[in-house]
């Protein structure tokens, strides 16, 4: 039998078009939405870079075409479902289809249910779920409607695998993969497969922006058993494989990025 891969390019994503929420970073900085959008720009996907800052999409949008590839930036608020209809109808009013998405956006949230504000449980719920509930709300249709199939990932977190103190932002990370499960379930016989991304300690913009420490830079390197640094480029990588034709036989699972960090003590790195 003959590899369905071996007459496509290495990723087969020549001419797809992709949705990358939250990819933007400050500056040149490269966190995982960015990475992710730089990549699949690489392997020939048209981009449509989607963040709240218009600065940091146009960012994203210029170092792809600095490097010859296609994309345009879109500001919206994924947490508004009007701005995620208009979104997804600015890339197919663009380029003529969707094929893929990348639900890329988050914030955290420290504490136990007895510390969290319930005014911040419900916004980290609000940004790192209903966000991917409602991209994928108006891009799964038109992934159908462009009969190709599609493929989805949804970024979560392996504090949903080992919870460390930030119970809303642990629970919503959770609430990421079931619904990745459920998604890949219910969207299957279209041909739409759907996978999850669990970033370990990734060393981002939002980190070195938000002044972490040496020592707790190091104390994070330190929790992969393998004594490396995780970057953006290491997540974007795991979200260009799952929407490639590489995954084409992967659908509803949860792949694990952190360098093995999951499998030694629970203890939270300091900021």
């Amino acid at each position: 039998m003959s590899d369905p891969q071996a007459a496509k390019d290495e990723f087969g994503l020549d001419g797809k078009v992709a949705i990358v929420t939250g990819g933007g970073a400050p500056d040149e900085g490269i966190g995982n939405g960015r990475a992710a959008a730089i990549l699949l720009a690489r392997s020939g996907a048209k981009v449509l870079v989607v963040d709240l800052v218009r600065e940091a999409a146009e960012q994203t949008v210029a170092m792809i075409a600095k490097e010859g590839g296609v994309a345009a930036p879109f500001v919206a608020d994924v947490t508004d479902e009007g701005q995620c209809r208009a979104l997804v109808e600015a890339a197919v009013k663009q380029w003529g289809r969707l094929d893929l998405l990348d639900n890329n956006v988050g914030i955290g949230g420290r504490g136990s249910v007895v510390d969290t504000r319930v005014e911040d449980w419900r916004r980290i719920m609000q940004v790192n779920v209903d966000s991917m509930f409602l991209v994928s709300r108006f891009a799964i249709p038109a992934m159908v409607e462009s009969g190709g199939g599609g493929a989805i990932v949804n970024v979560s977190s392996i504090s949903a695998l080992r919870p460390r103190g930030l119970t809303a932002y642990s629970t919503s990370k959770g609430a990421v993969i079931a619904l990745t499960r459920a998604m890949a379930v219910d969207h299957g016989p279209q041909g739409i497969r759907v996978n999850c991304v669990a970033p370990g300690p990734i060393y981002t913009p939002r980190m070195y922006t938000g002044q972490m420490s040496a020592a707790g830079r190091e104390a994070r390197r330190q929790a992969s058993v393998l004594g490396i640094e995780g970057v953006g480029w290491d997540i974007g990588h795991a979200v260009r494989f799952l929407l490639s034709e590489q995954a084409r036989y992967i659908t509803g699972q949860t792949l694990v990025v952190d360098g093995g960090a999951t499998l030694v003590g629970p203890t939270r790195a300091p900021g």
